[in-house]
């Protein structure tokens, strides 16, 4: 990681911090007698460096003081766990924005509480010593893709913005392990994806330095990962929603201001997790992602309209959605984050 990056990183770190609490610390939970609601929670995808919040947040009693038992479940991709919220398997879910918007118009009964990632983590992932070293680099190279996810299909986008025409880039469309494995072996000479999560891991089996081409340094952005619910959930038990989001959201900022205690809350909690310096540098990179202009200072969770309306534009533009609907079709706005003491 840069220097640059590392102060950006320390500095949101820091903000984090001051929007909300910074840890359980020496406060008493009254629910640390295992008398919170049981509440389960399925992850986008097997634990990785972004989910430190929630097992740091478990460790420390923030979700028992917000009268939460907490169980987190590994997922298998964002529009299962979008289903299985819609579906009632599970109580809350944590996923990709466009994945949930596109289930929400095939008819998932479940709408966001707040995007928690809000600058999208979307890149192009090369080799440092790949000679791309920016993006009119990429014309003539063939990057791995996965079809119909965010990043690819969005990606035609990021390439006007960059003024490289899509027909001078090939495209190989591999699943999730199939792109790294392409890229390690050299059968490509990139990836498209989540700059926070497959980076780290292909830079550390690679022994490899990896530079990311971020769709948002091109001026494009769009929300990601965040809190579901089912709308009966929200109807029927607003106060739990509510607790779920404020206890999220001060889990968020005090893994923030703690890294490395976040990340060893981690330590064994599931057999598929990556090394510790993985994780961590995983859980560094995403800190950044959890603000944007309109939202910078605010407890993490907090949502801005027009993000929302960003985000649906632009998904509505490469294809995801069929029509540009108001943000109150997929965003329940009435859970803001509450300010911590």
């Amino acid at each position: 990681m840069t220097f640059s990056r590392r102060v950006l990183i320390a500095g949101t770190a820091a903000m984090l911090a001051l929007a909300g609490c910074g840890g359980g610390g020496d406060e008493k939970s009254p629910a640390a007698d295992g008398s919170g609601t049981p509440t389960t929670l399925m992850l986008n995808w097997y634990p990785y460096g972004e989910h430190a919040p929630f097992y740091y947040g478990v460790s420390e009693g923030i979700f028992a003081k917000h009268g939460i038992d907490l169980t987190i479940d590994a997922g298998q991709g964002s529009t299962k766990t979008t289903q299985a919220v819609g579906s009632q398997q599970v109580d809350f879910g944590w996923a990709d924005t466009p994945a949930v918007l596109s289930n929400i118009d095939k008819g998932v009964q479940v709408r966001s509480t707040g995007v928690f990632l809000q600058t999208t983590p979307s890149s192009v992932q090369v080799f440092a010593d790949s000679g791309i070293n920016e993006p009119k680099d990429l014309a003539g190279r063939t990057i791995a893709v996965s079809a119909g996810d965010a990043p690819t299909t969005t990606f035609p986008i990021y390439l006007d913005k960059v003024g490289v025409p899509a027909d001078q880039v090939t495209q190989q469309s591999l699943d999730a392990a199939g792109k790294m494995a392409a890229m390690l072996s050299g059968r490509v000479d990139g990836l498209i994806g989540f700059a926070h999560d497959q980076g780290p891991t292909v830079a550390n089996k690679s022994g490899r330095e990896v530079r990311y081409l971020r769709y948002s340094d091109a001026g494009l952005n769009f929300y990601s990962n965040g809190l579901i619910a089912n709308t009966a959930t929200i109807a029927d038990n607003p106060e739990l929603v509510q607790s779920m989001v404020d206890a999220t959201s001060e889990a968020f900022a005090a893994a923030a201001a703690n890294p490395d205690a976040a990340v060893d809350a981690m330590a064994g909690k599931d057999p598929q997790l990556p090394p510790r310096e993985v994780l961590l540098e995983q859980w560094q990179q995403t800190i950044p992602l959890l603000s944007t202009p309109a939202t910078a200072n605010q407890a993490p969770g907090t949502n801005a309209e027009e993000d929302w309306t960003t985000t649906i534009t632009t998904l509505t533009d490469a294809g995801l959605l069929k029509s540009a609907k108001a943000p109150g079709e997929y965003w329940d706005s009435s859970f803001a984050p509450k300010p911590q003491p």
